[in-house]
C-alpha cells in the first residue's frame, strides 16, 4: 500500500510533535551510551536502518528522504543536549555569583517595599507632615573646652596606642562583671549620632544562663550548616588560620551577651516614625560600644550570626520591626588566653591625604 505524500508529511510532523522532552532526554542518553562504544555504533546503525525500512518501507517519500529526516532529528537532538548542558552551567554560575541574602535581609527588603508603597499613598493623600522632633526645638550653646595643639596631639596618640591593644577574644573567663559596668558601656553606645536623631538601636543584655544556652543551641545549629554548606570553600579556608568553627563556647562562658538590633521604624503617639540610615547609625553605635568595652578593661567579640536573626528575635521577644545586627559576648579573658598574631595595615595602605 502506498501512502500519499501529504499523509507522509503529516506523519513526520506528528512523529516530532509527540516526542516530549522526557523522551528526547531518554533518547539522548541512549545515543550517548551507544556512541561511547565503537562496536555498538555499527549495530545501532544497522538496527536503525532496519527499523526505518520496516516502518516506512511502504512510504516512498520517507524511504527516499529518510537521511535528511534523520539528520534533522539528530541536529535537533544535539541542540537540545548542548542547550541543556550550558543552561545548567549558566544557572550554577548565577547561583554562585548571586549575593546571598539572609532571611532578615529578605524580610527587610519586603518591608521596605511595603513602606515605600505606603509612603507614596500617604504623600498623595496628606501633604501636612509633622517632624518627629519638636517643631520649636531649642538650640543651645555647644559645651566645648578647647585644648592646646600639643595636648591634642598627645591625646590622639595616646588614644591610638590604647585602642591598638584591643583584640577580638574567643576565650572568656566565667568571672562575673557588675551590671552597672555593662549599663555604662551601653549608655556610651547610646551617644552615637543617628539619622534625624531617631536612635534606631535596641540593646538586649543577656545574663541568664538558660537563655544563653538556648542562644548557643540556635547559633551552633545554624553555624554548622553555614560552615558545611552556605559559606563555601573560600570563606571557610580564609577562616582556618583563625581556628574558628561552629562550636561557640564563648556564648555560655562569657558572663554577658549583648545583642544589638536595628529598628527599621518605631511608633510615637500612634504615629509611625521612619528611621533613616538605621544600618549606619547602628554601626556607629556598635563602634562606640566596642570602644567602651575596651576602656572598661573588658574584652569582646563581634559576632554576626548568619541566619539566626529570626529565631533569636523570637526567643528574645523582639518585634518584627527590629533586625539583629551584632551579638557581642562581653567579659574578662580566660587565663592563658591566646589570640592570633595579626598585624594591622599601615596608615598609608588605607588613607589618602589631599593636603
Amino acid at each position: 500500500m502506498t501512502v500519499p505524500c501529504r499523509t507522509q508529511n503529516f506523519i513526520c510532523v506528528l512523529f516530532f510533535c509527540f516526542l516530549d522532552v522526557e523522551n528526547i532526554i531518554n533518547i539522548s542518553q541512549f545515543l550517548r551510551n551507544m556512541l561511547s562504544k565503537k562496536k555498538l555504533v555499527i549495530d545501532f546503525y544497522t538496527r536503525m536502518m532496519n527499523k526505518m525500512y520496516s516502518i516506512f518501507g511502504d512510504m516512498p517519500f520517507i524511504k527516499q528522504y529518510w537521511p535528511f529526516i534523520l539528520t534533522g532529528f539528530l541536529c535537533y537532538l544535539s541542540t537540545r543536549i548542548f542547550y541543556s548542558k550550558y543552561a545548567s552551567q549558566d544557572k550554577k554560575k548565577d547561583i554562585i555569583n548571586s549575593t546571598y541574602q539572609t532571611p532578615d535581609e529578605i524580610a527587610e527588603i519586603s518591608e521596605n517595599n511595603s513602606d515605600d508603597t505606603q509612603n507614596d499613598e500617604n504623600e498623595e493623600c496628606d501633604d501636612d507632615y509633622q517632624p518627629s522632633l519638636p517643631s520649636d526645638l531649642e538650640h543651645i550653646p555647644l559645651n566645648y573646652d578647647r585644648i592646646s595643639i600639643d595636648e591634642t596631639i598627645d591625646r590622639s596618640n595616646e588614644f591610638y596606642n590604647f585602642m591598638n591593644l584591643r583584640r577580638t577574644v574567643r576565650h572568656f573567663s566565667q568571672e562575673d562583671v557588675p551590671i552597672e559596668v555593662i549599663r555604662n558601656i551601653i549608655r556610651t553606645a547610646g551617644t552615637a549620632p543617628s539619622g534625624a536623631h531617631t536612635e534606631p538601636w535596641t540593646y538586649v543584655v543577656v545574663h541568664n544562663m538558660e537563655i544563653k544556652k538556648q542562644i548557643r543551641e540556635i547559633i551552633e545549629a545554624e553555624e554548622e550548616i553555614n560552615y558545611k554548606k552556605r559559606m563555601g570553600k573560600q570563606w571557610t579556608t580564609d577562616l582556618k588560620p583563625l581556628k574558628t568553627n561552629w562550636i561557640k563556647e564563648y556564648l555560655t562562658d562569657a558572663p554577658y551577651l549583648i545583642l544589638l538590633f536595628k529598628q527599621l521604624f518605631s511608633f510615637k503617639n500612634g504615629v509611625k516614625r521612619m528611621h533613616y540610615y538605621n544600618e549606619i547609625s547602628v554601626c556607629l553605635s556598635a563602634g562606640l560600644l566596642m570602644t567602651a568595652v575596651h576602656y572598661a578593661g573588658l574584652v569582646s567579640l563581634t559576632s554576626t550570626p548568619l541566619n539566626c536573626g529570626p529565631a533569636l528575635r523570637t526567643l528574645l521577644n523582639r518585634p518584627s520591626n527590629e533586625k539583629l545586627v551584632l551579638l557581642l559576648p562581653v567579659g574578662y579573658p580566660a587565663e592563658k588566653c591566646l589570640v592570633p598574631d595579626l598585624q594591622r595595615k599601615d596608615l598609608s595602605e588605607y588613607t589618602i591625604e589631599m593636603l
